[in-house]
């Protein structure tokens, strides 16, 4: 099986720190690589991949700016002119790529990272029946839409081990957008009496200046940057839990099975896929509000850190995913060929 993926060029694939559908793109490409699929990975020039890679820029937008309407034409239109040499394209860049869909035979599969806002369904409606939809969870379905299937996203488990929280103190890793929720959990590691490391790429500047840098200090809450995958297994490990006080309706939430994978257990917002990547009471704490939330730190220390990585390692580990796609490829293909 030729398989042909298509990842966004405004990061690394992997990212060197932040870009999560980039992430999530390499995590596939080498699972499918070691299952011994032909992969050719269409990213940017400096990405990393033990399968073929192909590109058109050699540096990432997020890191080196220019056109980006122009750098993603050419890197879309790369693909899709080599579409007969693949079996299957696969889709990670968002709705552009659909537009080429009806005009091509290799049948695409795309999965939707989520939705930046409901201007780009008409894009996805009008290209249902030329390419197959897969979402990330089954809370981020657009009732317009058909899916597939819901493939949760997996993470390359080699690269997360179980730690103890040794470290004493509560992290929020993420984003720095009001999104995320920055300025609660800095809320409730003070009333908790708790130390906070965040640790993000900053999205939003004025909120970072107006709701999470006056709070900031040496001791008790602390800003570490945008931390990359080097310090990402440590932080993680060495953490009490991880606040996640998302005021959003988050399609998955990476960081959420990251920290589960290390064994700590999270404090999230009930919002989105929250439900369907942690088991209440048990990898730790949906909760509602910031005072609910203080009342979870509390019990956090009923929470088996063994049974949060056994968890992640069942639902979100590189092999569930990979295995995921291979079953929907390989449909895919059995009902090409029969038309």
């Amino acid at each position: 099986m030729k398989v042909a993926i298509l990842a966004p060029v405004t990061w690394r694939t992997p990212p060197r720190n932040y870009g999560p559908w980039e992430q999530v793109a390499s995590v596939l490409a080498e699972g499918l690589v070691e299952q011994g699929v032909d992969v050719t990975l269409f990213a940017t020039g400096d990405s990393v991949t033990r399968g073929k890679l192909a590109s058109v820029r050699e540096k990432p937008l997020g890191e080196f700016p220019g056109d980006a309407k122009v750098v993603e034409c050419l890197h879309i239109s790369n693909v899709m002119e080599q579409a007969t040499s693949f079996d299957i394209i696969h889709n990670h860049f968002d709705f552009l790529p659909l537009t080429y869909s009806a005009l091509v035979r290799t049948p695409m599969i795309t999965t939707i990272h989520g939705f930046s806002s409901e201007q780009i369904i008409p894009v996805y409606r009008k290209y249902n029946a030329n390419t197959h939809y897969v979402s990330i969870s089954n809370s981020d379905r657009h009732p317009d839409l058909t899916y597939l299937d819901t493939v949760y996203n997996g993470l390359n488990d080699q690269q997360f081990q179980l730690g103890l929280g040794k470290g004493n103190y509560l992290l929020y890793f993420g984003r720095i957008h009001p999104d995320k929720g920055a300025y609660e959990a800095i809320q409730i590691a003070a009333k908790s009496n708790k130390k906070l490391v965040l640790c993000g790429l900053i999205q939003d500047q004025e909120y970072f200046d107006k709701q999470v840098a006056p709070y900031l200090n040496d001791t008790s809450i602390i800003y570490l940057g945008n931390a990359g995958p080097e310090q990402r297994n440590q932080l993680l490990g060495d953490a009490i839990a991880l606040l996640h006080p998302i005021s959003f309706e988050e399609p998955f939430g990476l960081s959420v099975a990251e920290a589960m994978m290390c064994g700590t257990p999270v404090i999230a917002f009930s919002r989105g896929a929250m439900k369907e990547l942690i088991i209440d009471g048990k990898t730790g704490f949906l909760v509602n509000n910031i005072a609910e939330a203080i009342v979870a730190v509390g019990k956090i220390i009923s929470i088996c850190r063994n049974e949060c990585r056994n968890h992640a390692m069942k639902k979100f580990s590189s092999k569930v995913m990979v295995f995921g796609y291979i079953r929907l490829y390989q449909q895919i293909l059995r009902k090409s060929n029969s038309i």
